[in-house]
C-alpha cells in the first residue's frame, strides 16, 4: 500500500469542521453541507469529521456515523477525509471500520479518556484500532505530556499504517524532543493546537496544523500555511497577530469556549446557529460582540 498520498494530505491545514445543530437539537444537515462546501471552495484539502471542534464527545454513535457519511459525500474526492474515532476499543474499532466502509482514507484516534493510561497500554489501545483497518492511514492524537516518543515508534513497528501524529501538548520543546525520539522523518507531524502554535511547531518539524478557525475564514488559515511553507516567518506572524485574540478567547479557562467561539463567529456571519451541546455553553450576550469585532477585519 502506497501511503505517500495520505502523508502528503496531512501536511496541510487539517480542518476540523463544526457540527451545526438545528432548533430542535438535532444535527442541521443542510447547514453542515453548506459549511463543508464553503471549506472545500475555500481551498481546504483535508477535513476531520468527528473532531473536538465537531463536538465528538457530545454526539451519539448514530450521529457520528451520519457526520462521517455526510462529510465523505460532500468531500467527493476534493479533499481527504480523516475521521475521528475513540472511546473504548470496540467502539473505536467499529467507528474505524465504518469510516473505511464509508470511503474515508484515514482515521484520527482521539486521546484515550481513561484516567489511568500506561505507556504500554497506550500502544495496545492504538494497535488494536490500527490493526483493524490496515488499509487506512492512522493518526494518533497526542495530548499526554508524559508519553515517550519511543512508544510511537513501537506502535508503528507493528502497524505501518500509523503515518502521522496530531501533537497537542502545549510545549514546543517537548514536541521537538518527542518527534525526534519517535522518528522525525518517519511520520507527518501535525501541530494539533492550531494557528497560535503552528509557527513554533513548524520550526521544530511540523508540516501541517489543525484548525477550527478555518471554519470561519479559510483564507486566513491557508495564508499562514503558505507563509510557513515558504519559510517566511514574518508573514506567518502577521497572520498570528491577526488571529491571536480570537484564539485566546477559545483557549481561555482550559478551552472552555473552544467550540463556542467558532460557532459564535459563524452565527455572526449568518452561516449556522450558535448552539452547542453540554458541557459546552453559548457565550453570554456581552461577549458575543467581541467575537464579531474580532472577525470583522478578516478576509472571510
Amino acid at each position: 500500500m502506497d501511503l505517500t498520498p495520505l502523508k502528503a494530505a496531512l501536511a496541510d491545514v487539517v480542518a476540523i469542521p463544526v457540527t451545526p445543530f438545528a432548533g430542535d437539537g438535532s444535527i442541521d444537515t443542510t447547514a453542515h453541507r453548506a459549511l463543508l462546501r464553503r471549506l472545500l471552495d475555500g481551498g481546504v484539502r483535508i477535513v476531520t469529521p468527528n473532531g473536538n471542534t465537531g463536538e465528538f464527545y457530545a454526539l451519539t454513535p448514530e450521529e457520528r456515523r451520519a457526520v462521517t457519511e455526510l462529510t465523505v459525500e460532500e468531500a467527493g474526492g476534493r479533499a481527504a477525509v480523516l475521521v475521528g474515532v475513540g472511546h473504548d476499543v470496540p467502539t473505536a474499532v467499529a467507528a474505524a471500520e465504518h469510516a473505511r466502509d464509508a470511503g474515508a482514507e484515514m482515521v484520527m484516534i482521539h486521546q484515550p479518556v481513561h484516567p489511568y493510561v500506561s505507556q504500554d497500554g497506550w500502544i495496545d489501545y492504538h494497535r488494536a484500532i490500527a490493526e483493524a483497518v490496515p488499509g487506512l492511514g492512522v493518526v494518533p492524537y497526542i495530548r499526554n505530556p508524559h508519553l515517550d516518543g519511543g512508544c510511537l515508534a513501537v506502535l508503528a513497528d507493528s502497524c505501518p499504517n500509523v503515518i502521522g501524529v496530531k501533537y497537542a501538548v502545549p510545549d514546543a520543546a517537548r514536541f521537538a524532543a518527542f518527534a525526534r525520539d519517535a522518528g522525525l522523518d518517519r511520520f507527518v507531524w501535525v501541530a494539533g493546537l492550531a494557528e497560535l502554535y503552528a509557527p513554533a511547531y513548524f520550526s521544530a518539524g511540523a508540516t501541517g496544523f489543525t484548525s477550527g478557525l478555518v471554519n470561519v475564514a479559510p483564507g486566513v488559515s491557508l495564508a499562514m500555511l503558505e507563509a510557513l511553507r515558504a519559510g517566511d516567518h514574518p508573514a506567518a506572524m502577521k497572520v498570528w497577530e491577526q488571529i491571536r485574540r480570537f484564539e485566546e478567547l477559545r483557549a481561555d479557562r482550559q478551552s472552555a469556549n473552544n467550540v463556542t467561539v467558532v460557532k459564535e463567529a459563524l452565527a455572526a456571519l449568518g452561516l449556522c446557529d450558535r448552539a452547542v451541546r453540554p458541557p459546552s455553553r453559548v457565550l453570554p450576550e456581552a461577549q458575543r460582540a467581541e467575537v464579531a469585532d474580532q472577525i470583522a477585519g478578516w478576509s472571510i
